[in-house]
């Protein structure tokens, strides 16, 4: 039986001489390991879809008990990704938590399509790359189920506390009681586009801005949200984050 949908390449592994064991998000299917005989031979037609980050739409049918690739067509490769180390690692970043957040057999068509938009706010918005990870890293977070309360200091009600706590995923005062947790500071600016990106439409997700400085605080704060509530850390996170490191630090 042969199965046909799109899918986005999350993860890639050599396999034997000339194949390729691909992880891919499937928008039917969720995630779905694929077997890619002779991608890596010269003049492969299947070598441009089958790669890291490529979007396209597989044909796919069992052999020897495995999913195996038949045909594929490119969707989208995001070239502009590929020329630029940063843009590419965070790229795979953000591949490796899709994987950690989908299932085999589960489909999650907005993981998918969060995951896709992201990419390209990366490679054709020229959205900054702060301001595209922290979207993408709080959204992701609520699609999994941990949307955070936002409406106000969980102790008095009060609409513009100044902490976020990333155990609890809830908004404090500085004077109020409080939790064991991270409580990390925010302002009414990087509160505002936490709201935005829990709240609005998914084509609206990356039409806000922020200055330089609310931008790096809104980014440390979606990351250890995603971090801490998932309980993990991302290698690919930490290589992205080592780039910026200067020699001797």
């Amino acid at each position: 039986m042969y199965l046909k949908t799109q899918g986005l390449v999350l993860r890639e592994v050599a396999y034997k001489d000339a194949d390729k064991l691909l992880t891919v998000l499937t928008r039917d299917y969720g995630k779905m390991t694929l077997k890619a005989r002779g991608v890596r031979r010269a003049g492969s037609p299947l070598k441009a879809p089958c790669q890291l980050l490529a979007c396209g739409e597989f044909t796919i049918f069992e052999y020897r008990g495995m999913s195996t690739v038949n045909e594929a067509e490119t969707i989208e490769l995001f070239p502009e990704l590929r020329q630029d180390l940063e843009l590419l690692s965070l790229g795979t970043y953000f591949a490796q938590v899709a994987e950690v957040l989908s299932q085999e057999d589960c489909p999650t068509p907005e993981l998918l399509s969060l995951t896709l938009n992201a990419l390209y706010a990366l490679a054709r918005l020229n959205r900054p790359q702060p301001l595209v990870k922290a979207v993408f890293e709080l959204r992701a977070a609520c699609q999994a189920g941990y949307t955070p309360d936002l409406e106000g200091c969980q102790s008095c009600g009060n609409p513009t506390p100044e902490l976020f706590d990333l155990s609890l995923g809830c908004l404090e005062c500085s004077g109020c009681p409080k939790g064991e947790g991270i409580h990390m500071p925010l302002t009414p600016g990087v509160l505002a586009a936490m709201r935005h990106i829990t709240d609005c439409p998914p084509g609206k997700l990356f039409s806000f801005t922020l200055p330089r400085e609310e931008l790096t605080m809104l980014s440390g704060i979606t990351e250890g949200y995603l971090s801490t509530q998932l309980e993990r850390s991302f290698s690919t996170l930490d290589f992205y984050k080592s780039l910026f490191l200067t020699p001797g630090t």
